[in-house]
């Protein structure tokens, strides 16, 4: 179960993040009232795709996953989200439900911020309209290289693309041991079967060690090939 906390334990003044230093003190205390703080445990929605969103969210403290829902037995990642990110800018744009969802890996903080609040906030402050059109494009530049990748690439390619993209993602934490292998073919497009598979062949060919759960990246530069090579 979620636990929600009141808004004052939520203070911009403690957030690193570009576009809150930019705020004007009324500003500051126009999204400070306008938020709660929620704590989802590992394994819940932080959003639902398809659900009616009144919130921007913005991760605090975790690590989260985002995806787009298939079928019963498909998803497909788009990416990993960390402390210091937004999630479902395209809120504040006038898009009345996410377009995906987003689950806790692990505990995770963020701040719900009203999108009437956020949509305000982008048409008074330049410098914050500018931070957030920023992250948004960063995002879907993100999402245009996953389409890239599942359209003109082999097995080989995705995967490797996959564990090199979630390699560096490690810059506090583990990412490996948070994610099962279905996690991992979801994130390179494949099936979990599949995807097994070529870690098995990674790991004779000496380009990963896998520690349980745990993958290791040992041979760096020929996975990049691999992953190029497509």
């Amino acid at each position: 179960m979620k636990s929600y906390i009141p808004p004052d334990d939520c203070s911009f003044s403690h957030i690193d993040a570009p576009c809150f230093r930019n705020l004007l003190p009324e500003e500051i205390e126009l999204a400070r009232n306008s938020k709660t703080r929620v704590v989802f445990r590992k394994g819940e929605n932080l959003t639902k795709q398809g659900a009616f969103a009144s919130s921007v969210l913005f991760v605090m403290d975790g690590l989260a996953k985002q995806y787009v829902e298939g079928d019963a037995t498909r998803n497909f990642n788009l990416r990993l989200v960390k402390s210091g990110e937004f999630v479902g800018l395209s809120v504040a744009f006038n898009n009345h439900t996410y377009n995906y969802s987003v689950v806790a890996l692990r505990e995770t903080t963020a701040c719900l911020i009203e999108k009437e609040a956020v949509t305000n906030l982008i048409k008074a402050n330049g410098s914050f309209a500018y931070n957030i059109i920023n992250r948004y494009c960063e995002q879907n530049s993100k999402l245009y290289t996953s389409i890239h990748d599942l359209m003109y690439k082999q097995m080989n390619g995705r995967l490797a693309g996959a564990l090199l993209y979630l390699w560096r993602e490690q810059t506090t934490e583990e990412v490996f041991p948070l994610l099962s292998r279905k996690d991992i073919a979801d994130f390179a497009g494949l099936s979990t079967e599949s995807t097994v598979k070529l870690l098995k062949t990674f790991e004779k060919d000496n380009l990963i060690k896998l520690d349980d759960k745990n993958i290791l990246l040992l041979d760096i530069p020929s996975l990049e090939q691999i992953n190029l090579r497509g």
